[in-house]
C-alpha cells in the first residue's frame, strides 16, 4: 500500500489526473508497468510505443503466471476463468497465493485468488484517489521515501515465499552482481544480472540434488 502512495506522488508530479491514475491502477495492476507508462507519457511517446513498453515490462510476470496456474486449476476450472485471474498476478498477490493455496480446497482456489486480487486492486485504487485529495499535505520527500519501499518489500516477500534455497541464492547473487555489471555495462546490467544470477541458482540447485542422490 505504501508503494502506491509513492506511485500517486509520481503521478501527481507528472501531471496525471486522479481519474487517469485510478484507471491505471485498476487496469495495469503491476506497479512497475504503471511507472513505465508514466515515463512514456512524460517523454511524449506514441500510444503504440507506450503500449509496447508496458507490455515488455510485464513479460517478467510470465514465469509467475506459469507457476501459479497449476496451483489454481481445479477439475472443472474454465480456461477463461484462469485467463481473467491472470490480471491479478503481481508480487503481493502471487506471494500470498503461493503460500496459502496449498491449504485451500482445490475447487475453491480460483474464488480465493479472485478475492485476494479484487481486494488488493480495489484498496490500492482507493489509496491512490485519497492521496490525490491529500497531496498538498505530503512533501515530495515523503513520496520518494514511500516509493523506495517497493523494492525492499519485493525482496523480503520473495525471500520469505521461496520454496527452494536456489531462489534465495538467486536473490543474493543479484544483489552482489548488479553493482558490478552496472559499472561495466550500464545498459545491460539488469539483463546480465538476471542471467548470471539464474545460472548460479540453477547450478546450486543441480549440485544440491546430485548430492542428495549420491547420499541415497
Amino acid at each position: 500500500m505504501s508503494s502506491f502512495i509513492g506511485f500517486a506522488g509520481l503521478a501527481i508530479e507528472s501531471g496525471i489526473t486522479v481519474g487517469q491514475a485510478v484507471f491505471m491502477t485498476l487496469t495495469i495492476w503491476a506497479l512497475p508497468a504503471k511507472v513505465v507508462l508514466i515515463g512514456a507519457i512524460s517523454a511524449g511517446a506514441s500510444i503504440p510505443a507506450a503500449a509496447l513498453a508496458v507490455g515488455l515490462s510485464s513479460v517478467r510476470l510470465m514465469p509467475m503466471v506459469v507457476a501459479l496456474l497449476p496451483e489454481l486449476k481445479g477439475p472443472k476450472t474454465r480456461k477463461l476463468t484462469l485467463a481473467a485471474l491472470c490480471h491479478f498476478v503481481a508480487v503481493t498477490a502471487w506471494v500470498m497465493a503461493m503460500e496459502e493455496l496449498r491449504n485451500v480446497p482445490r475447487d475453491m482456489r480460483t474464488s480465493y485468488f479472485a478475492g485476494i486480487g479484487t481486494v488488493l486492486v480495489g484498496t490500492n485504487a482507493l489509496v491512490v484517489a485519497v492521496v490525490y485529495l491529500l497531496s498538498a499535505s505530503f512533501p515530495p520527500v515523503v513520496f520518494a521515501a514511500l516509493f523506495m519501499l517497493t523494492p525492499m518489500y519485493f525482496l523480503t516477500s520473495l525471500w520469505r515465499s521461496a520454496r527452494e534455497r536456489a531462489g534465495q541464492i538467486a536473490m543474493v547473487s543479484g544483489i552482489v552482481l548488479f553493482p558490478i555489471f552496472h559499472q561495466f555495462a550500464p545498459g545491460y546490467d539488469l539483463l546480465m544480472t538476471g542471467v548470471a544470477g539464474g545460472v548460479i541458482a540453477f547450478a546450486f540447485h543441480r549440485s544440491r540434488n546430485s548430492s542428495k542422490d549420491v547420499a541415497k
